[in-house]
C-alpha cells in the first residue's frame, strides 16, 4: 500500500489529484519500439524520483517515443520523465496516426509478465467447457459493479468467456471485505461461497492459509485503482465492468488486431 500511496502523492504533486476508485480505462496492444538504453539519463531520473518521493520503487526505465523523455514504470503505472529529471508527465500517450494508446500498451506488457506467473490453483474460476477466452478479474466482495458482473457470470460463460477471480479488497488488509474474501477462500465450495457472499447470504466464518494478502499486493503492483479490474491474457485492461456482450466484442476486437500484426 505504501508504494501506491507514494505514487499518488508524486503524481498529485506534479499533476493534481487522481480519483482512487475510478473505473479503469481500456488498453490497446500496440508496442513501443525499443531503443538503446542511456544509463546516465536513468541514473539522473532515479535520483530525481528518489529525492521527490523517498522509497518510491522504480520498476523500470525504458526508451520513450517522446524526445528528451524516458518511460518510467512506478508501481505498475507508466509515466514519462525528462532526461534531466526536472519534469514528469502522466497520462495517456496516443499515437495520432494509428490511434494506439502507447501508455496502456506499455502497462499491458508489464502486467502480462506478472499475471502469467500466477498458479492456476490460486484462482476461483467460473468457466464454460471450452472457453474461447480467459479473463482475470480482481474483485471486491462488496463492490457494486463487482456484484453486477458476478450476477451475469452464466452469461459470460455462455459467451465463451472464462472468468478467473482474484481478490482485491479495496478497503485494505484486515478490512471487512478482506475478511469476507478469506471466508470465501476457506469454504469447502469456493464458487458457491463467492456467489453467496456477493448476494449477502451468510457464509461460514472459517479461516485458513490463504492468498488474499498476496492477491491484494499483486493488485497494487500492477496499479489497480478500482474494481472490478478485468485483464485479458495479454495483460491489457479491458474493464471496469463490461456487459457480457461488450466484453466479448472487446476480446474479439483485440484478438483480431493481434492477428492482423
Amino acid at each position: 500500500m505504501k508504494s501506491s500511496r507514494k505514487l499518488l502523492v508524486l503524481v498529485a504533486l506534479v499533476l493534481g489529484t487522481l480519483t482512487a476508485c475510478a473505473q479503469p480505462k481500456p488498453a490497446t496492444t500496440a508496442a513501443v519500439p525499443a531503443k538503446p538504453v542511456t544509463t546516465g539519463e536513468d541514473a539522473v531520473i532515479r535520483a530525481a524520483i528518489s529525492k521527490a518521493v523517498p522509497g518510491m520503487p522504480i520498476d523500470s526505465i525504458k526508451p520513450s517515443v517522446i524526445p528528451g523523455y524516458r518511460e518510467v514504470s512506478l508501481s505498475g503505472k507508466v509515466v514519462y520523465v525528462s532526461a534531466d529529471g526536472k519534469y514528469l508527465l502522466q497520462g495517456s500517450l496516443v499515437e495520432l496516426a494509428s490511434r494506439n494508446n502507447l501508455t496502456d500498451a506499455s502497462e499491458a506488457v508489464l502486467r502480462k509478465s506478472v499475471l502469467a506467473g500466477i498458479a492456476r490453483d490460486r484462482f476461483i474460476t467460473f468457466a464454460p467447457a471450452n472457453p474461447k477466452y480467459h479473463v482475470i478479474v480482481f474483485t471486491d466482495i462488496d463492490c457494486g459493479f463487482c456484484r453486477k458482473l458476478h450476477s451475469q457470470i452464466a452469461d459470460y460463460n455462455k459467451a465463451g468467456i472464462a472468468v478467473d477471480y482474484l481478490f482485491f479488497p479495496r478497503a485494505g488488509i484486515d478490512s471487512e471485505s478482506y475478511d469476507k474474501a478469506v471466508y470465501v477462500w476457506c469454504a469447502d465450495d469456493r464458487r458457491k461461497a463467492l456467489t453467496d457472499a456477493k448476494l449477502d447470504r451468510p457464509i461460514t466464518q472459517k479461516t485458513c492459509a490463504n492468498p488474499i494478502t498476496a492477491d491484494y499486493k499483486l493488485g497494487q503492483k500492477i496499479g489497480i485503482e478500482g474494481t472490478p479490474a478485468v485483464y485479458s491474457a495479454n495483460g491489457s485492461q479491458i474493464g471496469g465492468y463490461l456487459s457480457p456482450a461488450d466484453m466479448l466484442a472487446r476480446l474479439d476486437h483485440d484478438a483480431a488486431v493481434a492477428g492482423g500484426k
